[in-house]
């Protein structure tokens, strides 16, 4: 396993500049995750690890040594990608000794290798099969096997499990838990999925248009996004957010008018903001933050009711404003009025530009 640095890395296709001096340092064994929207840059930065994609500026540094100018086989990474791209011809094992292969390794060194790597991946009863006898899951497993052959210091993972229906996506995200245990290997892995972020990952990187917006272990970024985009992006459901003015401040909490709940007056506790009255603000209070109450409160009017067993997701209208609200009882039907609060220790706030307060 090997560290990396990325050091003022930029990428630009002609004019249009994709990752924007981008800065990071991951420790040899650490599970990164790149996380943001379509477009952001993630796939882009994990290619520039790679070096399938040349750095406009910037170095890039694999376990201590400058490999920018390098081609990708001499960077000691493997690539996962979307695609499993196995050949149909081959057989689990060969597609997995592949690489072997090309490096020239006698076929019998190079099968007992692949039939380890098959059996970590629990692949070997299928070691003799071809590719159109496998599930996606189990392809994906022999494309991951192909990687594994070939020692890298550092996996890359570019949206593996994207091709793959809801269940498998689970059952694999806790094979690549159990695989990056097994290896103490260091990973990157691209998702757009927040989940898969939040489940897998020892640190998330937040990306938005070229830009790394945060950093951090996922319950950093839960518990302490640093701008409205991050909040907002991690979190499912997502955070609702509501625009407001500080009316009061004393030494225990914010009194806050809603401007996007027709004039609405709650509290926040002081220690969640350093804004002072008079103030706009961007409110944002995750579901949880959000309870169903039995003495008046906030009337609300239930739009969607979303059950899940376990938990329900209240969609309701306030004053025009729409809120998620997080709750047990599954009892509920649209068109009901019902009473809210908000818990005043939940609250983040953010300038109207999207900064933390």
């Amino acid at each position: 396993m090997l560290s990396l640095d990325l050091q003022d890395v930029q990428k630009s296709f002609g004019n249009t500049e994709v990752i924007k001096s981008a800065n990071l340092e991951i420790a040899a064994g650490e599970f990164v995750v790149f996380v943001g929207p379509s477009g952001c840059g993630k796939s882009t930065l994990l290619r520039l690890i790679a070096g399938l994609e040349a750095v406009s500026a910037g170095q890039v540094v694999v376990g201590g040594k400058d490999v920018t100018q390098l081609p990708p086989v001499e960077r000691h990474v493997a690539m996962v990608f979307q695609s499993y791209a196995l050949y149909p011809h081959m057989s689990v094992g060969e597609n997995i000794a592949f690489p072997l292969k090309i490096a020239g390794m006698p076929k019998a060194e190079r099968m007992a290798k692949a039939r380890e790597a098959a059996k970590l991946l629990q692949l070997e009863p299928l070691f003799e099969r071809k590719p159109r006898q496998l599930s996606g899951g189990q392809r994906q497993r022999v494309a991951i096997g192909r990687a594994i052959v070939k020692k890298p210091g550092i996996f890359l993972f570019d949206e593996p499990l994207s091709n793959l229906d809801a269940e498998l996506r689970v059952q694999m995200r806790l094979e690549l838990a159990k695989l990056h245990r097994n290896l103490a290997a260091t990973m990157i892995y691209v998702t757009h999925d927040q989940v898969e972020a939040m489940t897998l990952a020892d640190r998330i990187v937040v990306l938005r248009g070229g830009v790394i917006e945060q950093v951090g272990t996922p319950l950093e970024l839960y518990h302490s996004p640093r701008n409205e985009f991050v909040a907002g992006f991690i979190g499912s459901p997502k955070m609702n957010f509501i625009d407001a003015v500080v009316e009061a401040r004393d030494a225990s909490q914010l009194s806050l008018r809603a401007t996007s709940m027709g004039g609405l007056v709650f509290p926040i506790a002081a220690s969640r903001s350093a804004a002072r009255p008079g103030d706009r603000l961007r409110v944002g209070i995750r579901p949880d933050g959000i309870r169903l109450s039995n003495s008046p409160g906030i009337a609300a009017e239930l739009l969607v009711a979303e059950r899940l067993g376990n938990v329900n997701y209240l969609y309701a209208n306030v004053g025009g404003q729409q809120l998620c609200i997080e709750s047990k009882d599954g009892a509920l039907a649209a068109g009901q009025t019902i009473q809210i609060a908000i818990d005043p220790s939940s609250a983040h706030t953010f300038s109207p530009a999207g900064d933390r307060v």
